[in-house]
């Protein structure tokens, strides 16, 4: 059993505070930039220039943390939007949802290949391999916060958050050695020539999904279940559906 008192504050100077979560999506930004940076000089994706890297992270930064917040409440909170709209340009407050911000990233990759003539697939396959590692940081930034815990049980490892009710499986730790597995996974096929464009990215998606299925039974999310899943559980499976149907059409060759 652990009793959780971990600061999730790492720098406060008067009324200004620095995150473990903020400092999850600063970093993973900047590694982005300069790991696209080097793509360009490389030129290992045709069209993507170094001042074309500007404009896809600026994109990426704008959609993603759009897309994650409008997510959160579409689909685990949409009362918001009727009670207290204004509650959705609170960022702050924290809450965002890793299937709207992916949808957004989407749209951020897909208006950047329209706009200056790269391939979607050849840039998303690439995203996904930083994606799932600070997926991983992510994670452990949640459980620093103390937040996204699991279900009541009686485990050795258990852990006591203050405030909450009886003692939880760290969800939160789970997911992140999730987001470490799906990382592991695409490292190891990172220089695989053999792989068609777009395999990495739906595989990404694949794996994102059925393995969130899975963990999300040991997460104690507070929304209404449907036919005993989660909605995070139902994201999943429209997930997994929509990834092995592209991976089929990839396999055969179609556009």
């Amino acid at each position: 059993m652990f009793t959780y008192n971990i600061n999730p504050v790492l720098i406060s100077i008067g009324g200004f505070q620095i995150r473990y979560y903020s400092l999850v999506y600063v970093i993973g930004f900047l590694v982005a930039y300069w790991m696209l940076l080097k793509l360009a000089e490389r030129k290992e994706i045709k069209g993507l220039t170094k001042e074309g890297v500007e404009d896809l992270v600026f994109y990426l930064m704008l959609f993603s943390i759009i897309g994650g917040r409008l997510g959160h409440f579409i689909f685990f909170n949409p009362s918001v939007f009727w009670t207290n709209p204004l509650e959705i340009l609170m960022v702050w407050h924290g809450g965002m949802a890793i299937q709207g911000g992916l949808i957004g990233a989407a749209i951020a990759v897909w208006i950047f290949q329209r706009k200056h003539k790269v391939k979607f697939y050849p840039i998303a396959d690439y995203l996904v391999m930083p994606l799932s590692f600070f997926l991983f940081l992510g994670r452990i930034a949640n459980f620093i916060n103390g937040e996204l815990w699991g279900t009541i049980t009686n485990v050795s490892w258990c852990v006591n958050f203050p405030g909450v009710e009886g003692c939880r499986h760290p969800s939160q730790l789970y997911e992140a050695a999730k987001n470490l597995l799906i990382f592991g996974i695409l490292y190891f096929y990172r220089n695989n020539k053999k792989l068609k464009e777009g395999v990495r990215f739906w595989g990404f998606i694949l794996l994102y999904g059925i393995l969130r299925f899975i963990t999300n039974f040991w997460r104690d999310g507070g929304e209404a279940k449907i036919i005993g899943l989660s909605m995070g559980q139902i994201l999943s499976i429209i997930m997994i559906m929509m990834a092995v149907y592209y991976l089929w059409k990839i396999n055969r060759n179609d556009k």
